[in-house]
């Protein structure tokens, strides 16, 4: 059995190319899973160009894409995907938080016209099936694959996911903003028990505490909630731009002298489930 994560880009709201964030990369946000011989991708943010090309040297044929949010961050990478170029291959594009907006299609197709883009989204082969659906939704579209979904705290919509396969579970919670001193439901419901969470790490406490509106979170509240809902492990994600490589490492030292199940991803890294 195969469940595994790879971390292909692990910032948010833009792309940084600096000798200070070398470390744990400059990409945006874009993770593989592989289920045996099925790949699940989140986000496609600047990291799926990469991952794309691995595609390609893999063989993978079928793919299913599921975008927890849909700003620059998670999408822009999507017109450098070269396997949405290949005819042979089976691509599910699914998006929980998209409808009132005209679903996940309309969202990547807009990003590609001129003068944006020159290439438009009807010059990519692949056999794509681009599905909306409502938050708190279980999915159907992976074999023996249980996806579960939430709504999370964002002021433009997104959606957390847990998968399970084999008996182990992955919970992906970014973005997703929090209240203080207030348990989200749909958080602790995706992640009880699971194997491996991976969350909000975009701000410190400090930082969070001027602006509670942005949608995102902080170590220290997703420590908190995976200690309440048993989860396993916890992987630090969504990284400010302003936090560079001393930053990142700072706030993974802090965190594990909370809670050791605790660790920050960074661009490549690879786990086991």
């Amino acid at each position: 059995m195969t469940f595994s994560v790879k971390f292909w880009g692990v910032r948010g709201h833009i792309a940084v190319s600096l000798p200070s964030h070398i470390k744990y990369g400059g990409n945006t946000s874009c993770i593989e899973v592989r289920l045996d011989d099925h790949m699940v991708i989140f986000n496609a943010g600047t990291g799926i160009r990469e991952l794309g090309r691995q595609i390609m040297q893999d063989g993978i044929k079928d793919i299913t894409v599921l975008f927890t949010h849909s700003s620059w961050d998670h999408i822009t990478g999507f017109p450098f995907f070269i396997p949405a170029f290949v005819p042979q291959l089976n691509i599910t594009i699914c998006a929980g938080h998209l409808k009132q907006y005209g679903g996940v299609h309309g969202i990547l197709s807009g990003q590609m016209v001129g003068p944006m883009f020159p290439i438009p989204i009807e010059t990519m082969q692949a056999q794509m099936n681009f599905t909306d659906f409502d938050a708190g939704e279980d999915l159907d579209v992976i074999k023996d694959v249980r996806i579960q979904t939430a709504p999370l705290r964002h002021p433009n919509g997104a959606t957390g996911y847990r998968l399970e396969y084999q008996g182990k579970s992955l919970a992906m919670v970014a973005p997703t903003g929090h209240v203080e001193g207030k348990d989200d439901p749909n958080i602790l419901r995706l992640i009880d028990g699971a194997d491996l969470v991976i969350y909000d790490c975009t701000f410190t406490a400090e930082e969070f505490a001027s602006r509670p509106e942005r949608g995102n979170s902080t170590w220290n509240e997703g420590v908190r909630l995976c200690k309440l809902a048993g989860a396993k492990r916890m992987a630090m994600f969504h990284y400010s731009l302003y936090h560079d490589d001393d930053a990142i490492a700072a706030m993974e030292k802090e965190a594990q002298a909370e809670w050791p199940g605790v660790f920050a991803v960074r661009d490549y890294m690879e786990i086991e489930l």
